[in-house]
């Protein structure tokens, strides 16, 4: 059973390398290696992570005692990172972080959820009820890559 939980401040190492694996290995579907290495550079300041991440302060998806996923819900129903770890996809983590982000966005009154998607993780907000607001070229490092402001209304 995935056990979602608050973010804690020893999960800052672990969050990073979900993020970094799901990028190099399941966008690199929908984009270009350079792509997946200017969105997830191998060498990346921690401490500007652990910030980054504190500040967001997400949700952690466990499944048998292991990290497996983290998700955030900001006051304001945006959702800036969302990521399954590279093993467990198809492994109901997604869908356990979703549905636990749109139960506690209902108590708190959030009826607009909203993110930029990947073009990899766009068929995953569809099946939620997500909708295209527009699709966008954003700029990551050198570069830039396409994705999706998509939103839901509730």
């Amino acid at each position: 059973m995935i056990n979602i939980r608050n973010f804690d401040i020893n999960d800052v190492a672990i969050t990073w390398n979900i993020k970094f694996n799901t990028i190099r290995t399941i966008n690199r579907q929908d984009y270009t290696v350079e792509q997946t290495k200017r969105w997830a550079p191998e060498h990346y300041d921690m401490n500007l992570w652990r910030k980054r991440i504190t500040d967001m302060n997400p949700f952690i998806a466990e499944l048998d005692g292991n990290i497996v996923g983290f998700a955030d819900l900001q006051d304001d129903g945006y959702i800036d990172h969302f990521f399954c770890h590279s093993e467990y996809q198809g492994a109901g983590v997604g869908r356990a972080l979703m549905e636990h982000i749109l139960s506690v966005g209902a108590s708190k009154g959030i009826s607009r959820f909203y993110s930029q998607v990947s073009l990899t993780a766009r068929c995953f907000y569809e099946h939620f009820g997500f909708h295209v607001v527009k699709e966008q070229q954003v700029a990551i490092a050198d570069g830039k890559l396409t994705n999706f402001v998509m939103q839901k209304i509730t």
